[in-house]
């Protein structure tokens, strides 16, 4: 949590246009009744897999300002659809996982989930369909969810369209029966907590709808949906996605310093929109910063990388990355203790070796820490004046130096530099 205001309830659907977040909804009137509010209403996450990505942050972010004007948010994780899979944007089937492997995402997601949403101004509710789906029985499943639904539109929802299209791929009536399971959810959280409206991405406007119309049918009730962009770039691309794969939210796969880096290193093109969906920020402070976009300080993504990294990790690991970040690339490591730079850092790439002989010949532990793809280009890297040790230019003529138990600060470590954003460590081992 970073912010512990509760707003008037009254404009909560513009504040998300501004900043971005909507796709489409149900109904024009949506807007009225979130001003007549309060109400409440649900985002699911499927546990399978161990962390949410930066993509489900719009979801969360978009939850987050309902609570902020004063509406009850339930965050809903999904232990039995989980186990299913829902269709929506998969090209091909999913791999089932076991019942152990879904609980246990399950609990892992709901932490990531509460880091945004726990605020005691406001308190969200956390659910698990398990709860229900888990008791229903195949009977009561077809009797009372699904003689509500025809095949016919079923098969007309882009999720199923477009796997029933392909040949190659089809689907399984496992995952074909996954909206009807979805909409069963909103009835239940309908039924529980008299949840009116139901959020997700853009690609899950079918299974949403599917809700709608079974609340309508079962119990004559009115609900709404609202569905949010997906994440893209300015140029259309994918978000989320590196080199290296997914930037995930759970700490042990993606690091409080990379996940950082990642935002500070946004474009110029995509900072200003990120700003609005991932940040607090009023609108004036939003463009303030805008204006700045270009300029050598990055004041823009350092804020926005600030915003989403504590909003995430907690203001201190935020702290942390910066203060990381700026002895990364100014390289000034001067009067740092061993312990400080394990501290600082402790998400670089790092090898351990035996200093009792010689030494480690450079070139080596360029290619074993990672900073360098050969030794070929370990040795055109320190010709061209691009390697530091311990925050010193390697003279263009060492390229045969060695690593030896004396620059170790401490006695412990060495900090290894390629360029101006490639760090790792060496540990006497």
């Amino acid at each position: 949590m970073t912010d512990g205001k509760v707003l008037h309830r009254a404009g909560v659907l513009d504040e998300l246009r501004w900043r971005g977040f909507v796709h489409q909804t149900t109904s024009e009137e949506l807007g009225g009744v979130l001003d007549a509010g309060p109400i409440a209403l649900y985002i699911g996450f499927d546990p399978t897999a161990a962390s949410l990505h930066v993509g489900h942050l719009v979801q969360l972010m978009a939850l987050r300002h309902f609570q902020r004007y004063g509406h009850q948010v339930i965050g809903l994780v999904g232990g039995g659809t989980g186990m299913i899979g829902d269709p929506s944007g998969k090209s091909e089937e999913r791999n089932l996982q076991t019942i152990e492997k879904i609980a246990d995402n399950g609990q892992a997601i709901q932490r990531q989930v509460s880091q945004v949403l726990d605020a005691p101004e406001n308190p969200p509710i956390y659910a698990n369909n398990y709860d229900w789906l888990g008791k229903l029985s195949l009977i009561e499943f077809l009797r009372d969810t699904g003689k509500h639904f025809s095949v016919n539109a079923m098969i007309q929802k882009d999720s199923v369209r477009n796997r029933i299209e392909r040949d190659d791929v089809g689907i399984s009536f496992t995952e074909f029966s996954y909206m009807l399971l979805q909409a069963r959810d909103y009835l239940e959280l309908f039924r529980r907590h008299g949840c009116t409206l139901q959020c997700g991405g853009s690609d899950q406007w079918g299974n949403i709808v599917s809700g709608t119309d079974l609340i309508r049918r079962v119990e004559g009730g009115r609900a709404f949906g609202l569905t949010f962009n997906l994440l893209v770039k300015a140029d259309g691309q994918k978000f989320g996605k590196t080199e290296k794969g997914s930037v995930f939210l759970a700490a042990e796969l993606t690091s409080p310093f990379a996940f950082y880096q990642f935002w500070v290193n946004a474009a110029d093109d995509d900072v200003g929109r990120y700003l609005r969906l991932f940040s607090f920020r009023p609108r004036a402070e939003i463009e303030a910063l805008e204006a700045t976009v270009g300029q050598p300080e990055r004041a823009a993504q350092k804020a926005l990388a600030y915003d989403v990294t504590a909003l995430v990790h907690g203001p201190a690991a935020a702290d942390q990355a910066i203060k990381a970040s700026d002895v990364l690339f100014s390289g000034d490591i001067a009067g740092l203790s061993a312990a400080s730079l394990e501290e600082i850092f402790a998400d670089v790439p790092s090898i351990a070796q035996s200093f009792d002989g010689a030494g480690v010949p450079l070139v080596d532990a360029l290619v074993a820490t990672g900073l360098c793809a050969s030794k070929g280009e370990a040795r055109r890297q320190i010709e061209q004046g691009a390697i530091r040790v311990n925050g010193e230019v390697v003279a263009r003529d060492q390229v045969a130096r060695v690593l030896t138990a004396a620059e170790l600060i401490d006695g412990t470590v060495a900090v290894l530099k390629r360029g101006k954003r490639n760090t790792a460590l060496v540990r006497r081992g």
